[in-house]
């Protein structure tokens, strides 16, 4: 499912995140950038030692932002790592919000034309996947308005049937009244 806006396509895919080949991943990172489970640990794993060590040298990220290293042995040559909230910790909307812009941000700073996320979060953050759906959802569609000098393609990659369809649901609620390809 996918939807064209002001030049910029947005998809939703069910799969491995990566195993995408875009010009940078989206990692669900925590503050201290020690890839550990979920989106990371997978992130560890394919992509060899080398975004570790560029994790470490940068040291620390703020809950709602986002950095980047390289995409070591990954298909995508960057993986951003955003730091979502962990739920209870307050203000998880406003936080996730800013992680998801953060990210995207990062992507048109350093001209990349596709990017792909996750659902921020929703692992052992745990953040619910449908309020994790409304957030990240209205901040891409609110970001494909904007003026972009590169970002020309983002995907939300959903790991199972669940949160696919959960995403799904919401995507077609925020698209409603664009023009869909």
């Amino acid at each position: 499912m996918h939807v064209v806006n002001n030049a910029v396509t947005v998809t939703l895919v069910q799969g491995d995140i990566t195993d995408l080949d875009v010009d940078a991943i989206v990692n669900a990172a925590n503050s201290q950038l020690i890839l550990g489970s979920g989106v990371a640990g997978a992130v560890r794993r394919k992509g060899g030692p080398t975004i570790q060590k560029e994790c470490l040298a940068i040291g620390y990220c703020e809950v709602g932002s986002a950095v980047i290293t390289g995409g070591g042995d990954l298909k995508a040559r960057h993986v951003i790592h955003a730091v979502g909230p962990w739920m209870g910790e307050g203000s998880e909307s406003g936080k996730l919000a800013n992680a998801v812009r953060a990210s995207l941000d990062l992507a048109e700073k350093h001209g990349l034309s596709s990017i792909a996320l996750p659902a921020i979060s929703t692992g052992v953050f745990g953040y619910p996947l449908e309020g994790c759906a409304k957030v990240m959802l209205r901040v891409i569609i609110d970001y494909t308005f904007e003026d972009l000098d590169s970002l020309e393609h983002i995907l939300v990659c959903l790991y199972d049937d669940k949160a696919y369809r959960v995403f799904e649901a919401e995507f077609k609620h925020e698209i409603a009244g664009l023009d869909t390809e």
